[in-house]
C-alpha cells in the first residue's frame, strides 16, 4: 500500500523550463535542437534552469517529424551466430564515429520475424542494413523505398549491396580438397531462402565440374551446430571423402556428429567451413575455412549506408565485392 505521506512529482516539461526561464517554449526547443539560433546567454540560462529542474530532452521524439533521429539499424538473421559478431562491431564503430547509434534486430532465421522487426524499426531510424536477409527481392525493394538500405551477402541491381567473393572462395576450397587427392565431394547446404547458399552451391558445382570431381548436394540444413549434427548423419551414408559446409557452424556440428559416428576427421573425412567465425580455430581439429573479412564487411556496409544519407549522395551504386581466402587448418588432410 502506498504511503499517504509520500509524494511523487511528475517529470518537468518543456513548459516548466520556459516558465522558469521567462521565455517561450519555442525558444527552449531551439536552445536544445538549434542552439545557434538562440542568444548564447539565453541558451546557457535555459540549459542551466533545465538542469536544475531535472528536465531531459527526448532526441528521438524531437527527430521523428524530420526523420533525423541519428539512429540506424542492422537486421541480422541470427544474433547468436558468431558470424554476425564482427560484422556488428564493424558497423557499430563506423556508425558511432559518424555520430549515429546502431540498433540491432534479430530476425531468428524467419522472414516473418524480419518483416515484423522492420515494421517496428523503420519509423525510428534513418537507414537500415539487411545482413543476410531472408526476404524476397521485392520485399527488400519496398524497404529501400522507405529508408536508405544496404543489403549484405546478396546482389541487387537497384539496392546497394556488399558481399564477399563466394565464387572464388568456394573454388579455393574445392581446389584445396582436389590437391589432397579427394575426388568425391559433398556440399552441406544451408537455408533454402539464403542467397549466399545458392551462390555457394553454384560455385561448388562449377568448380567440381571443371576439375572432374564427383559432387553431391546434401540438405538443406539449419545454419547451426544442430544442423551440422544432422548433416553428419546424412554425410556418413554417402561415399564422399570430403565436404564443404554452408557455414562454419554447420561444419563444426558435422565434425562433432562424424566423431560420434566413428568417422575420424580428417583421416576419414576432410571438412571445410565458410566465414572463419570466432571459435573456428578452437574446435578439434581446428577448422579449415573460407575466411571473410567480417569486421571490414560490416564497416564497409555501414560506409555505403552513410554515403546514402549525405546530401551529395548520387543514389544507388553497384554491388561491392570483398575478397575471401582459404585458411588451411587441421580439418583437411591428404586422402589416405
Amino acid at each position: 500500500m502506498e504511503d499517504p505521506g509520500s509524494t511523487s512529482s511528475p517529470s518537468p516539461t518543456i513548459y516548466d523550463v520556459a516558465q522558469a526561464a521567462g521565455v517561450a517554449t519555442s525558444t527552449v526547443s531551439r536552445a536544445f535542437s538549434r542552439p545557434g539560433r538562440v542568444n548564447a546567454e539565453t541558451a546557457e540560462r535555459i540549459r542551466r534552469i533545465a538542469n536544475e529542474l531535472g528536465y531531459r530532452t527526448n532526441p528521438l521524439a524531437r527527430g521523428l517529424p524530420t526523420g533525423r533521429t541519428a539512429l540506424l539499424a542492422i537486421v541480422v538473421a541470427d544474433v547468436t551466430n558468431p558470424f554476425f559478431f564482427e560484422i556488428i562491431r564493424g558497423a557499430e564503430k563506423t556508425a558511432t564515429d559518424a555520430g549515429y547509434t546502431l540498433l540491432v534486430a534479430d530476425a531468428q532465421e524467419s522472414d516473418e520475424a524480419e518483416r515484423q522487426a522492420l515494421d517496428r524499426t523503420l519509423p525510428l531510424v534513418e537507414g537500415v542494413i539487411l545482413a543476410t536477409s531472408r526476404l524476397s527481392d521485392s520485399s527488400i525493394r519496398v524497404v529501400a523505398k522507405q529508408r536508405p538500405t544496404v543489403v549484405m551477402n546478396r546482389v541487387m541491381t537497384d539496392v546497394p549491396s556488399v558481399l564477399t567473393d563466394n565464387a572464388q572462395g568456394m573454388r579455393s576450397a574445392v581446389e584445396h580438397l582436389a590437391g589432397l587427392g579427394h575426388t568425391s565431394l559433398a556440399y552441406l547446404a544451408g537455408p533454402e531462402a539464403s542467397w549466399a547458399d545458392g551462390m555457394r552451391w553454384r560455385a561448388f558445382r562449377e568448380a567440381t565440374r571443371d576439375l572432374g570431381l564427383k559432387a553431391r548436394r546434401l540438405g538443406p540444413f539449419a545454419p547451426t551446430l544442430a544442423g551440422g549434427l544432422s548433416a553428419a548423419k546424412t554425410l556418413a551414408r554417402h561415399s564422399a571423402t570430403a565436404a564443404v559446409a554452408y557455414n562454419d557452424l554447420v561444419a563444426i556440428g558435422a565434425m562433432r556428429g562424424l566423431v560420434r559416428l566413428g568417422v575420424e576427421v580428417p583421416r576419414d573425412m576432410s571438412v571445410v567451413g565458410f566465414d572463419n567465425i570466432f571459435g573456428s580455430d578452437f574446435c578439434s581439429p581446428p577448422l579449415t575455412t573460407v575466411a571473410a573479412p567480417l569486421r571490414h564487411f560490416g564497416a564497409f556496409a555501414m560506409q555505403r549506408l552513410l554515403g546514402q544519407l549525405r546530401p551529395s549522395s548520387s543514389g544507388s551504386q553497384g554491388p561491392a565485392l570483398l575478397p575471401a581466402k582459404l585458411v588451411e587448418r587441421g580439418s583437411t588432410a591428404q586422402l589416405g
